[in-house]
């Protein structure tokens, strides 16, 4: 599953150039087996700590509205969706050190920032979002199969 999430972040970076949460959003719907529809993955364009702002990271918001769609298919009350983001995020920060796009980035920013810095730090948010959601008890992928 590591793996699988270095080898899906660099690709959608690299490749497809799109940001955090949208990859947050892709790579959790692979790896749960659950279909995001287009005109979503479209509307999280502009979360990457709020379309560049540096306020909150895009790796957290995509992450909350996976929670949301998947716990929908789930058939969990609005409550329970409710309380697993405020719980998310709360182990995120407490993990991360912060919520905050301009904490977490790993040197900050300048003009002269190379592309995709926060590479690594996505691929550990995503297996943190991904591990954080198995521990709901909620089904997912084996992954033990692919080695």
């Amino acid at each position: 599953m590591n793996e699988y999430i270095k080898n899906r972040v660099h690709e959608l970076y690299w490749n497809e150039d799109i940001n955090c949460a949208r990859t947050a959003m892709i790579c959790l719907s692979e790896l749960f087996e659950t279909a995001i529809e287009q005109q979503t993955i479209w509307s999280a364009v502009g979360l990457h700590g709020a379309g560049g702002y540096r306020a909150q990271c895009g790796l957290v918001e995509g992450t909350l509205m996976f929670i949301g769609i998947y716990f929908h298919v789930l058939g969990k009350t609005e409550d329970e969706t409710v309380s697993a983001c405020y719980n998310f995020a709360s182990a995120f920060e407490k993990t991360f050190g912060s919520l905050r796009c301009f904490e977490l980035r790993p040197t900050g920013f300048s003009e002269n920032d190379p592309p995709h810095m926060c590479e690594n730090l996505t691929c550990n948010g995503i297996e943190f979002a991904y591990q954080y959601i198995i521990n709901q008890h909620l089904p997912a992928k084996d992954w033990q199969d692919k080695s």
